[in-house]
């Protein structure tokens, strides 16, 4: 039996929640985490997995949608701690997640900070910091875009560039789950595009969304704003 669990992590440590919503594809053959959230996330991760009766020392497989540091940014110590794991991205995002290239969310960032007002540098400043922090981390496999892998019963990867130029969404037939990674987001409830503050290329962004209605989905798991299982199609026709 194949099964995708929902894996929130809440990393506020005030009463007001922040939360990444990894997810978790497993059966008796593999455990695979799709992202892995911000640096330093081991623990979270781990608390999560045992919630589930799951746990880290079985992970065979990441997944990683695109190089956001908050999706990718615990891979080098996952890597560290589990040389197991096998890692897996597609080819225009793994010269990032390598280190190959600079990220783009940091020449994003640098291009905007002349613009910004002397209250808004400091700020601004730490976020940079951040972006440049994450240790990079070698990708083992290189995922071709819309294109079906028979792991955990059978997954589909579904290319949704636009938020990033490499972006991915991983399609669990079994239990017919689209995660989304960010190519859509859920707010107070409603589903939306991605941001268009931190899109690269929202015409793509688009686009790529409106993929997902050639898909059979039951539920749907967006990295921000966690999960809907109601009126999905009815949902993604309206943006």
């Amino acid at each position: 039996m194949t099964h995708c669990t929902h894996l929130p992590l809440n990393y506020s440590k005030t009463e007001s929640p922040n939360i990444l919503n990894v997810s978790v594809l497993w059966d008796d053959n593999d455990l695979i985490l799709v992202d892995c959230g911000n640096p330093n996330s081991i623990d979270l991760l781990q608390d999560a997995l045992r919630w589930n009766g799951l746990s880290l020392n079985k992970l065979t497989k990441i997944i990683i949608t695109h190089h956001d540091y908050d999706h990718y940014g615990s891979l080098a110590e996952l890597k560290e701690k589990y040389p197991h794991i096998q890692v897996y991205a597609t080819q225009v995002e793994s010269e990032y997640i390598n280190g190959s290239k600079r990220s783009l969310r940091l020449v994003q960032a640098e291009s905007i900070y002349p613009t910004l007002q002397d209250n808004q540098k400091e700020q601004a400043m730490a976020f940079h910091k951040k972006l440049e922090s994450i240790t990079p981390s070698n990708i083992d496999g290189i995922l071709e875009p819309d294109t079906d892998y028979p792991w955990c019963g059978g997954i589909t990867i579904v290319s949704t560039p636009g938020h990033m130029p490499g972006h991915i969404s991983v399609y669990h037939k079994p239990t017919r789950t689209m995660i989304t990674g960010d190519a859509m987001v859920i707010e107070h409830g409603k589903l939306e595009t991605a941001n268009p503050r931190y899109t690269l290329d929202n015409d793509k962004a688009y686009q790529s969304m409106k993929k997902f209605l050639n898909f059979e989905i039951e539920r749907l798991i967006c990295y921000h704003g966690g999960v809907m299982t109601q009126d999905i199609r009815e949902n993604i026709e309206a943006l």
